[in-house]
């Protein structure tokens, strides 16, 4: 079987994705990307994440073919494909219909700089991606633009999507965002939240980075987020 443990690492963060809130019933979806063979592991269109097993998993290459699996990939296997053309070190996608963030897609608002921990992001602020019907080129598109410069992007209406060099790095961005979502909804209810600066957010950026480097010189390893 092609891709054993990136397949079951799809399998195992598919049911933690649930487990944790971040998306209910069968929306959303996860995939893994070898650069080196070429290859992706994606999640099954359709299939409740309790029952997804690994050999449910897909393989495509980076035309979109499959290459093994019996099952249908992800309807948004175009748009995980256009994310990884467009940034050549994630590794890892997920994409989320969880509350907070699509609460703020559906507003159309970005998520800002209301606790320093956006800093996850390797930004200051996750940008809004207009709307497009969700499965087509044209959501691809535009999301993959935003995604060349940032690690994850709200899409209109829709839900969030993030990646990273792991499934683990993308999975921290993800339950980041939807933190820093319910967390600045939470100020709009009370005030106007104090939001922090680029620079003060680009002071945390470099700290972070300085820790992960050297977590990373220790592992022998380079963390793709802050």
């Amino acid at each position: 079987m092609l891709m054993e443990e990136e397949r079951k690492k799809i399998v195992a963060y598919g049911k933690q994705l649930k487990s944790s809130g971040l998306t209910n019933g069968t929306s959303g979806n996860l995939s893994i990307l070898d650069r080196t063979k070429g290859l992706v592991a994606i999640s099954p269109s359709g299939i409740n994440y309790d029952e997804v097993k690994p050999e449910d998993v897909v393989i495509t290459n980076l035309n979109g073919e499959i290459v093994d699996g019996h099952r249908k990939p992800s309807s948004e296997l175009d748009l995980h494909l256009s994310i990884y053309q467009a940034d050549a070190e994630a590794a890892s996608i997920v994409h989320t219909h969880s509350m907070y963030c699509t609460v703020f897609a559906s507003l159309h608002i970005p998520l800002q700089a209301v606790h320093y921990l956006i800093a996850n992001t390797a930004s200051d602020h996750v940008p809004v991606a207009d709307y497009e019907t969700y499965g087509s080129k044209e959501l691809a598109v535009k999301v993959s633009q935003l995604m060349a410069e940032n690690h994850a992007v709200l899409m209109a209406n829709h839900g969030m999507i993030c990646g990273g060099d792991s499934m683990e790095a993308a999975m921290n961005i993800a339950q980041t965002c939807e933190w820093i979502a319910e967390l600045q909804w939470r100020c709009l209810c009370v005030g106007k939240p104090y939001i922090l600066s680029e620079e003060q957010i680009d002071e945390v950026i470099e700290k972070f980075q300085s820790y992960g480097q050297k977590d990373a010189d220790d592992k022998g390893s380079k963390g793709y987020t802050a």
